[in-house]
């Protein structure tokens, strides 16, 4: 198994004799920052990327290819304002995406959150929450993660040319299948691994 982003990024931090907080003032950014780099729990953007390539002397081919190779469980959100919904959705993505932990938000602020804690390979978002569009909320965590997976879920077919427009990688109809969740599988934009396995299942304000 080849070593991880975070793993990679403190090697090549120590060798150039960097602390964190060094490394965080070369980049413009807080020490927490690349403390939650190394941990894995966040990845930098494009920008960040680039300016890591330039300061420690690694191609960004490399450090991307890094990012796939963390051997951790696959991090899949389902974000739907309608709790019964969200309360079916989960169960489906457990039985579609095994070995994955598959957590559920009725808030997309909470998943918003969630994002900037914990990296997230896969988000299966509704694109009408009450005042508070999805194709918005695709804008943010991709923000935060630029390799996120953003899969749209809306019962409203004309709905899919907007959603291209925002960096998703697929657009799914309701009501949700596995079947349709594997399919989508297919054509993600970015890569994951870990899949395989026993899914595991959180959901908030369910």
């Amino acid at each position: 198994m080849g070593i991880s982003f975070g793993e990679l990024l403190k090697r090549l931090r120590s060798e150039r004799g960097l602390s964190q907080s060094q490394l965080g003032e070369k980049l413009h950014v807080d020490r927490s920052t690349i403390a939650k780099w190394e941990s894995g729990s966040r990845v930098p953007d494009a920008v960040m990327f680039s300016r890591l390539s330039d300061q420690l002397g690694i191609s960004m081919a490399e450090l991307l290819r890094s990012v796939d190779m963390n051997g951790e469980p696959l991090n899949v959100i389902m974000v739907d304002d309608e709790r019964i919904i969200l309360a079916g959705g989960l169960p489906i993505l457990k039985e579609a995406l095994p070995g994955s932990l598959v957590s559920g938000f009725t808030m997309p602020s909470q998943a918003v959150d969630h994002a900037m804690e914990f990296r997230v390979d896969i988000a299966f978002l509704d694109i009408e929450m009450g005042r508070v569009s999805g194709l918005d909320v695709c804008r943010e965590l991709i923000e935060i993660n630029p390799r996120i997976n953003v899969i749209y879920l809306t019962a409203y077919r004309e709905y899919s040319f907007d959603a291209w427009d925002t960096g998703a990688c697929g657009f799914l109809l309701k009501p949700l299948t596995a079947e349709k969740v594997k399919e989508s599988l297919k054509h993600l934009r970015y890569p994951v691994y870990g899949l395989g396995g026993d899914a595991r299942s959180e959901a908030n304000d369910l």
